[in-house]
């Protein structure tokens, strides 16, 4: 027997594969969301549901290429549940595998100290302090919105006496150094089109980084020696055909250099240790 719950998250998968590239998906955390419960508990037993009055107004925003994320205000990443808004880049999972090159690198041990450079919501610099409970870190950011969003969530997570996050232009004039440094910066080439859902949503300026996507790449590499502890791991999320132009970067610099990919199998992150 099909349930009401059952036929209306079909019947909205249906109509969200128009904008949708995770349509199903889209519409059980819509669902989900509207009857106040976790996608887990919807899909365990749906029969136990009505179909709330508002499911509807949620599915026409995200019709009109809304991110889900901003439907429901949160998006789960690695251990952890960021809250994001309007203004914010929205966490993928292709950035998980700069926490797992890390996880792979330290071990359970882990870094001391973390530096986050663009941090955004606070994405990877609390998911390494999730991963590592005696770790510090620090983010930044250019942002004065997305250091307040990241202050909101490192306090929701418990983690506000370990994680501090400034407005800064990447590391001009940070001091100290720091075992393990992640950055996921703007790569994406000025002339590509994006998806509506990316482009009329989500800040420009964490997204385009200039007419090959490389330039904030040229800024933050030449000074990553001066804040890398001397044992210590940089890891770069990159576009995954921009191995070979950010390698090249990187190298320049005076540092070794390997990749890895995300589930996809494609080039996702770069590791940088001194040469």
């Amino acid at each position: 027997m099909v349930t009401e719950v059952a036929a209306a998250l079909r019947a909205t998968a249906q109509r969200l594969a128009a904008v949708s590239e995770s349509p199903r998906l889209d519409a059980e955390l819509l669902m989900a969301y509207a009857l106040g419960v976790e996608r887990p508990a919807l899909l365990l037993d749906p029969s136990r549901f009505a179909v709330p009055q508002d499911f509807g107004k949620l599915v026409a925003r995200r019709m009109r290429h809304e991110p889900v994320a901003y439907i429901v205000g949160y998006r789960d990443f690695w251990t952890i549940r960021l809250k994001v808004g309007p203004g914010m880049l929205i966490p993928r999972p292709d950035s998980e595998t700069l926490i797992e090159a890390a996880v792979d690198h330290f071990g359970a041990c882990g870094p001391r100290r973390v530096l986050d450079l663009g941090s955004g919501p606070g994405t990877l610099l609390l998911a390494a302090l999730a991963e590592w409970p005696t770790a510090q870190g620090l983010g930044i950011d250019e942002s004065r919105q997305a250091a307040d969003w990241a202050e909101r969530n490192a306090g929701d997570l418990g983690m506000g006496d370990r994680a501090r996050f400034r407005v800064g232009d990447w590391a001009a004039g940070l001091d100290g150094q720091f075992d393990l440094i992640l950055c996921n910066p703007p790569y994406i080439a000025d002339s590509e089109e994006l998806m509506p859902d990316v482009a009329d949503y989500e800040p420009v300026g964490a997204l385009f980084g200039g007419a090959d996507g490389l330039d904030d790449y040229r800024r933050i590499i030449p000074d990553l020696p001066r804040i890398l502890a001397p044992d210590g791991l940089a890891i770069l999320e990159i576009g995954h055909r921009q191995r070979i132009s950010v390698s090249k970067l990187a190298e320049a610099a005076g540092f070794a250099v390997a990749c890895k990919q995300d589930l996809g199998r494609r080039d996702r992150a770069l590791l940088l240790t001194r040469a």
